[in-house]
């Protein structure tokens, strides 16, 4: 029987972005007060429920079993990876190829996290890197920290970004199986509510009782731009806190010129990647770094 043969493992040293993910200086958006803010009560119910429903699950945590805790912590890391892994540097800006498991489990993390489906996701992400910090920015952090972070789920969306997004070239996702089952089929409140839930209760006999990257930080790698380095947010958010170096590169799977330093999404990748689930990695070279940098960074910022 002839034994499998992966592709090598290897990372691709690039200097360009591709149309969807280059910052578009020609847009101009439309003289005038904004349109009227329409809020989204649904959202806005929705929202508020979770957020108590979380802060209620922290009084919980003593009264529940080790094996809570455990399946907790691996509900975090596994739909956090849906996300960072997933939704964002594959699906968003194609920073590296990823097999046909691999992109499933993804899609499983994604839906667990329930940040919208991977296809929708990925569209207001490259809207956000195209037209970033303008009114065709879905969360325009120059609207405020609240805004960029949740604010933009309670409203409707600003008439710019739903025109930008529809002129986006989605071809890549639409040819994916995996992400248009997941629009199509897979449950975002089975998988982040229902299965979470029912696992400790059926498995091990447990009661059923149990945008700050935009704006604080430094920016070593472009002082034009709004988005910052924050250490804070990239241990909570598995490494997305780079956000200077983020929208700096956007096409670098890393997000980061650190490697594994508080980038577990990197360090996951990269295991993909050793494992022939994964491949072709998109890196920035350390010269290309060095020099924007110099031409566009901070010098009084630290990026180490």
């Amino acid at each position: 029987m002839t034994p499998t043969r992966h592709k090598p493992c290897r990372a691709i040293r690039s200097c360009f972005t591709t149309g969807d993910e280059a910052f578009d200086a020609t847009y101009k958006g439309k003289e005038g007060r904004r349109p009227r803010m329409q809020l989204v009560w649904r959202n806005i119910i929705l929202m508020s429920l979770l957020h108590i429903g979380a802060v209620y699950g922290f009084t919980l945590i003593p009264s529940a079993k080790t094996l809570t805790l455990i399946w907790t912590a691996l509900c975090y890391v596994f739909s956090g990876l849906g996300v960072t892994a997933g939704a964002h540097r594959l699906w968003s800006h194609r920073s590296y190829k990823a097999s046909f498991p691999l992109r499933v489990f993804l899609a499983l993390g994604n839906s667990m996290a329930s940040q919208n489906d991977i296809y929708e996701w990925a569209r207001d992400h490259r809207v956000h890197h195209k037209y970033s910090e303008t009114d065709a920015d879905p969360h325009n952090a120059t609207r405020g920290f609240f805004f960029a972070h949740v604010g933009w789920l309670l409203v409707r969306k600003h008439p710019d970004v739903k025109e930008k997004g529809q002129k986006l070239d989605m071809s890549d996702l639409e040819e994916d199986k995996v992400v248009m089952f997941q629009r199509s089929r897979l449950s975002l409140v089975v998988m982040c509510f229902v299965l979470p839930t029912l696992v400790p209760w059926w498995g091990w006999g447990e009661s059923l009782k149990v945008a700050a990257a935009h704006m604080w930080g430094n920016r070593p790698y472009d002082i034009s731009i709004n988005p910052r380095e924050n250490r804070l947010v990239s241990l909570s958010a598995l490494g997305e806190g780079f956000h200077n170096y983020h929208h700096t590169f956007p096409f670098d799977y890393g997000a980061s010129e650190f490697g594994w330093r508080l980038n577990l999404t990197t360090a996951f990748i990269d295991l993909m990647c050793f494992l022939g689930l994964a491949s072709d990695r998109k890196r920035v070279s350390k010269e290309m770094i060095l020099a924007r940098k110099q031409r566009t960074g901070n010098e009084n910022s630290k990026s180490d």
